[in-house]
């Protein structure tokens, strides 16, 4: 596992200890790395030099799992060294890589930007992902999968999108609900994820899969309510127009993590295909679950949850909802 102790890569980690397999974890020492794996430190972001302790001692592994946004040249020095080293290669992707917009329904045939060159630094999401897709098929070909997952949620979410609503509906009182409450969404939470991609590079899947759920899921209804219940909050949700919202100053996404009113970018992240990798196995738990059990890993971190640097906070500002609740 190159990462292994936070969000994706802990739930693929703990996946795999669970199954009683053997586990690696290749990471900077940021973060204490699970229990029960074999540790080994580097920085990929010195280059080759950085990844020195994976090539000790004649290591190999039957497979590798790689959750890289960063430049892609982490991925395509990782990739290159590993690939005589180890079986199969899975790629934590995003389905950013598609041409924005990305129609609805689009599949994993889909047109895709252009890939950012290995040696061009630091660029935008996108192309980072695909980038790094290239790398992962330059070095091993028919060995390598890609797993382009959509929104990711659940225990360890260190985005902050989740974890804003459950904290904000805990303290109860008139929250304001974005657009409509049979608002679809399209998800995955990181454990479905990670089950996904042991069970996928166990059988040697290769190539492209859209590693989200069925359209619709989940509403935005039924998950702000799920948060209600689990929280056991007073909270009262009002749900108020898109128009409404977006007259305030309110924005989708990031000042109302996961919601996205109707349009293409709805389309974009709410309504992609899902057909092929539920067909090779993805099963996604109920919202609920997720929820729940997200609540519980927050509750037991104190509320707060650990934030990754280098994405923005999200969450709506208490003075933008106070003006919108008073409208």
């Amino acid at each position: 596992m190159l990462g292994g102790t936070e969000f994706v890569g802990r739930a693929v980690t703990d996946a795999a200890l669970e199954r009683g397999w053997e586990v690696t974890v290749f990471h900077r020492g940021r973060h204490a790395p699970p229990p029960g794996v074999t540790a080994l430190t580097g920085d990929r972001t010195a280059g080759v030099p950085g990844l020195a302790a994976l090539a000790e001692g004649g290591r190999g592994w039957d497979l590798v799992i790689d959750t890289w946004s960063g430049a892609p040249a982490a991925v395509r020095d990782a990739a290159r060294l590993l690939s005589g080293r180890a079986g199969h290669f899975s790629y934590v992707s995003s389905r950013s890589v598609y041409a924005y917009p990305a129609a609805a329904g689009l599949d994993e045939a889909g047109p895709l930007v252009a890939g950012a060159s290995p040696d061009d630094g630091d660029v935008p999401y996108d192309r980072a992902k695909r980038g790094g897709e290239l790398a992962a098929l330059d070095a091993f070909g028919d060995r390598a999968l890609l797993a382009r997952a959509g929104l990711i949620i659940g225990p360890g979410e260190n985005i902050g999108r989740l974890p804003w609503w459950l904290n904000r509906i805990a303290r109860g009182g008139r929250v304001i609900a974005p657009g409509a409450p049979g608002t679809k969404l399209q998800y995955v939470d990181a454990r479905d994820l990670a089950g996904w991609l042991l069970d996928a590079a166990a059988r040697g899947l290769h190539g492209a899969y859209n590693t989200v759920s069925r359209p619709g899921h989940a509403t935005m209804g039924e998950l702000l309510a799920a948060c209600v219940a689990a929280t056991g909050s007073d909270a009262e949700l009002r749900w108020t127009d898109a128009d409404i919202l977006r007259a305030a100053g309110a924005e989708p996404w990031s000042d109302l993590p996961i919601w996205l009113p109707p349009g293409e970018l709805y389309d974009t992240l709410h309504r992609g295909d899902h057909t092929k990798a539920h067909a090779a196995g993805l099963r996604c738990r109920p919202v609920g679950e997720t929820v729940a059990d997200t609540w519980s890993w927050l509750s037991a971190l104190g509320g707060t949850a650990p934030r990754r640097p280098d994405r923005p906070t999200v969450g709506l500002a208490p003075e933008l909802e106070a003006k919108l609740l008073a409208l």
